[in-house]
């Protein structure tokens, strides 16, 4: 597989010559100046593809393209932002670029409570509690609702069992303060949205009061209706994608749970083969992302990657593990549920050229002293990589 590197632009701090010499091959990255829902003209993706290669690299998959919200839940200018997608479509296969991963998840894009949990070996991983989620839909957003909801959660079989999330949220809320609430909310809505052209940006003055603005766009939303919506997307385009030999692959939800009252339509095999079946054109595709999956103890991953590598475009290689309770963490890449040994072998049985990043690194050494993005260290996912990357050896040596 081509081993690839999540990148975010000129002024990423971590540069496409660091990435050469740690043997990455293609880059995946957008056009992140560029507001949402305005067209990528062909120049301003010739200047960055030839930026690119200039440092010995190539542009390999956009990640992403991002499907404005009106798209997603039926607005009035749905069609006129299809367009717009459309002709931006165009001028990535123009310039060479013909894989493209997006999400149709509403409002949020991926979601965690805790950037920098500790490790008990000093490193730190993304995090997500129930209980702190909880207590931020109910106390923080006050989204009408969500206590009945909260109320009524159930985790799958297997974990979390007998746990009421709704009573730990409001033990959370005895003891909570503004500068914890603060966390929370940046945890949430900001440092986990803004760096990748979402609807939330570092410096919005009143971000809840945005957050519930963009969920009101959903009401009426159910989980028929968004597929629907998303059906409607794809058939749109795909004539495109034929016409410029352009591969769109779906990001699952992140996590894999309905969440804030949204419907998530991304989330589990019989999702997957909706997906697929609804529009059949192969240009349909996934983002093969083991480390979504696995946050839900109703996801077998590894049957999963066997029953869609055939529509698998894209593949981010990370792994969750899912504590008794219910909340989960990122693993070590070579721990947690998804046993990406065995994706890796099926993955590069499939495509000798299927592009692969690594996902959500550990925080180690320094990195969290050094400005990167949540999620996305150097040394943590250089490590990541090079495990990585010895699995792979490992399976063409045989």
């Amino acid at each position: 597989m081509e081993k690839t590197w999540r990148w975010f632009g000129k002024n990423d701090k971590i540069t496409l010559a660091m990435l050469r010499q740690i043997g990455v091959e293609g880059i995946v990255t957008a056009l992140h100046n560029v507001p949402l829902g305005e067209v990528w003209t062909r120049e301003q993706i010739r200047d960055l593809r030839k930026y690119i290669e200039t440092a010995g690299l190539r542009w390999s998959v956009v990640e992403s393209l991002p499907v404005t919200e009106t798209i997603k839940y039926g607005g009035p200018d749905r069609d006129q932002q299809i367009e717009v997608y459309k002709e931006s479509l165009r001028n990535l296969a123009a310039e060479g670029i013909r894989t493209v991963c997006y999400n149709f998840m509403p409002v949020l894009d991926w979601a965690r409570t805790d950037l920098l949990h500790p490790n008990a070996d000093g490193s730190s991983n993304l995090y997500f509690s129930y209980a702190e989620f909880a207590y931020f839909d109910i106390y923080i957003l006050k989204r009408a609702g969500a206590r009945e909801e909260w109320a009524r959660f159930r985790f799958p079989e297997g974990v979390g069992q007998g746990r009421d999330v709704l009573a730990e949220a409001d033990a959370l809320a005895k003891n909570m303060t503004p500068e914890r609430d603060h966390q929370l909310v940046e945890n949430i809505v900001i440092k986990t949205q803004g760096f990748v052209s979402g609807n939330f940006h570092e410096g919005d003055e009143a971000p809840i009061e945005k957050f519930r603005e963009f969920l009101a766009l959903y009401q009426g939303i159910d989980k028929a209706q968004l597929r629907t919506n998303m059906k409607y997307f794809l058939e749109a385009i795909m004539p495109t994608c034929e016409e410029c030999g352009i591969n769109m692959c779906v990001h699952p939800d992140d996590p894999p749970i309905e969440i804030l009252g949204l419907p998530r339509i991304v989330r589990t095999a019989e999702d997957i083969r909706w997906l697929l079946n609804a529009v059949p054109n192969p240009h349909n595709g996934i983002t093969f992302c083991a480390g979504s999956l696995s946050a839900g103890a109703y996801n077998d991953v590894t049957a999963m990657a066997r029953e869609f590598a055939h529509r698998t475009h894209f593949v981010h290689l990370r792994s969750c593990h899912i504590f008794p309770n219910g909340d989960f963490t990122e693993a070590s890449h070579l721990g947690g549920r998804a046993d990406l040994i065995e994706l890796c072998r099926i993955f590069e049985g499939e495509s000798a050229k299927l592009p692969f990043r690594v996902d959500h690194g550990r925080t180690m050494l320094g990195d969290e002293a050094r400005g990167y993005n949540a999620g996305y260290s150097f040394l943590g996912r250089m490590y990541a990589m090079a495990q990585m990357q010895g699995v792979l050896a490992a399976l063409e040596h045989k």
